[in-house]
């Protein structure tokens, strides 16, 4: 067993409290949704769980579409994520392993699209989308995701350091063309760096709003942050029933990071080790 150290018990509380911090405001959210909407302006706050929380999640299904708006969301998500993760570990191992020319031009392009804020493309994207007939679809609503300039340099970045260049040409010199070295050899590589990219775009695409709010109309086809927000009305707002359906909303995400934490903490430990 480790010996307790002054500097050692100080990290201890400095994580307890940084937990703590960070585990408080779900905390509320729970405690928010099991209250009826007077509590959200109780003084002083109310920090004890009620008796109301099926009341207001029942209140939350009589208003919007809530089972409906999360399938279509995980629908979205799930598409999303598979897709960037192809696009970007495919980009990712060619601007890894691969000479061609032009290549530094086009890696950095792509990351010079990082910087540009995505209000400045919504009017083009959207009379795009509106050209296509994508309007109120899930596709419309997902497309312009597709396309990760984030994945593409974290793949590029992880494969470049974790699959060495020797184990590529010993694979091409037996014969392997790219696709199969990529699926035999890098794929197995990158699975931590999958997982890292994988949590990011489900999360990311989970909490879009502006875009899914600005194509999608029909409310069959509302994701589950339009669907929320359309409870958010300008007068007589019901901040338990709003908790209620975020709180259940947030489900899902700490799910996911569950499932795919130790993939996620592997990479970020390789990564210091390198």
């Amino acid at each position: 067993m480790k010996k307790m150290t002054v500097g050692r018990f100080f990290v201890y509380v400095c994580l307890i409290i940084a937990s703590f911090l960070s585990i408080f405001p779900f905390y509320w959210m729970f405690v928010m949704a099991t209250r009826p909407s007077a509590a959200y302006n109780a003084i002083p706050p109310t920090m004890t769980p009620g008796h109301q929380l099926v009341e207001n999640f029942q209140k939350v299904l009589d208003k919007i579409p809530f089972y409906g708006a999360m399938l279509n969301t995980l629908i979205v998500c799930l598409v999303v994520t598979a897709v960037v993760l192809l696009i970007s570990s495919l980009a990712g191992f060619a601007f890894a392993k691969f000479k061609f020319p032009g290549k530094n031009i086009f890696f950095i392009s792509i990351l010079l699209t990082m910087v540009i804020p995505p209000q400045l493309g919504l009017i083009p994207q959207y009379f795009l989308i509106s050209k296509f007939g994508l309007l109120d679809t899930l596709l419309g609503a997902m497309v312009i995701f597709f396309l990760n300039p984030l994945g593409i340099f974290l793949m590029r970045q992880y494969i470049s350091q974790s699959v060495p260049d020797e184990l590529v040409e010993a694979a091409k010199l037996d014969g392997c063309s790219n696709f199969r070295i990529f699926y035999r050899i890098v794929l197995p590589i990158i699975l931590p760096a999958f997982a890292t990219l994988g949590i990011i775009v489900f999360t990311a695409t989970w909490g879009e709003f502006l875009w899914q709010f600005t194509v999608l109309r029909d409310p069959d086809m509302y994701t589950i942050q339009v669907a929320l927000s359309s409870m958010n009305t300008t007068s007589n707002v019901d901040f338990g029933m709003l908790m209620s359906g975020v709180f259940w909303a947030t489900i899902p995400l700490v799910i996911v990071f569950l499932m795919f934490n130790k993939l996620f903490i592997s990479s970020i430990t390789e990564g210091s080790v390198k």
